[in-house]
């Protein structure tokens, strides 16, 4: 059902609510000819983290960027949203839209959903791109123990009520001051306007809850993704995108997928690539996705 934005918008999109088992999913879309592509985004993001690649999608693919269960305009998570629960929600949407297969592009967090996405429902998928993602029981949960170098808001988002405890009031300045400053490299990717509409996200009633849910589901689901990896790997074409965490995320989908994974690091750019390289993203999608469709 088409909408009219709540937060900021694009020319080039067009902004839509599906209901989907017993959730609302707010997503957008571009382009009206070629082969589809779905893009879901990590965190502290929502489609709008997109916002410059799907104009560059959009002359050769029908784009669709999808906030999460629990991310942007979407409806809150319960307590019962999981990244399983986020691929059922995805395998929904694409069943709903009349998109399968779809050329999928997951980052960041989003790496169990899409794991679990391509287990249960080969048939949605057309080509798999991972963009700096990882995955629990492949390395992912390591980054949550800070005597090693890993970060602290791995636990604190997974601990119930203590994200809306700590950053309630404080979004902005979560995302301006340290999220973003701590994972980009490229100066000024990441604008005043970008912070504002995503710290708008998180700043609703339960805005918080979509990401706990997700950094739960890491802390948790590591023993179940090498059980996936093992006995249903991802079997269509793999793309890694790497930008400051290099070949990590190679690395990571070459041990869940049949076949040879190709991959792309771009040097000088940070953790949110689709924000601090649109321009270099896009021709690596676009290039696969043409070998691909060809």
């Amino acid at each position: 059902m088409p909408v009219q934005p709540a937060g900021a918008t694009i020319a080039a999109v067009r902004h839509h609510v599906a209901e989907i088992d017993g959730t609302t999913l707010h997503y957008v879309t571009a382009g009206t000819g070629g082969t589809p592509v779905l893009l879901v985004h990590g965190f502290p993001e929502s489609w709008w983290a997109f916002h410059r690649l799907i104009p560059l999608l959009a002359d050769r693919h029908r784009v669709v960027a999808v906030d999460l269960r629990g991310f942007g305009d979407s409806a809150v998570a319960d307590d019962t949203f999981t990244s399983a629960v986020a691929a059922e929600d995805l395998h929904r949407l694409i069943d709903a839209l009349g998109l399968g297969p779809v050329h999928l592009l997951a980052q960041d967090v989003a790496g169990g959903t899409l794991l679990r996405l391509a287990a249960a429902h080969p048939e949605d998928l057309a080509s798999v791109t991972a963009v700096e993602l990882g995955l629990a029981g492949f390395g992912l949960e390591a980054f949550a123990d800070v005597t090693h170098g890993g970060s602290w808001h791995l636990g604190t988002l997974a601990a119930p009520g203590i994200a809306e405890l700590l950053f309630t009031g404080r979004e902005r300045a979560l995302l301006a001051d340290w999220a973003f400053p701590t994972m980009t490299a490229v100066p000024g990717a990441v604008t005043a306007a970008d912070v504002d509409e995503l710290a708008r996200t998180y700043a609703r009633p339960g805005g918080w809850r979509g990401a706990a849910a997700i950094y739960r589901s890491i802390l948790t689901e590591g023993e179940e993704n090498r059980r996936i990896g093992a006995t249903r790997p991802i079997t269509v074409p793999v793309l890694a995108v790497g930008g400051s965490g290099g070949e990590f995320t190679a690395a990571t989908l070459a041990q869940v997928a049949r076949g040879e994974v190709e991959s792309v690091v771009l040097g000088g750019v940070g953790h949110h690539v689709a924000l601090e390289a649109p321009d270099a993203l896009a021709a690596a999608v676009l290039a696969f996705t043409a070998r691909v469709d060809g």
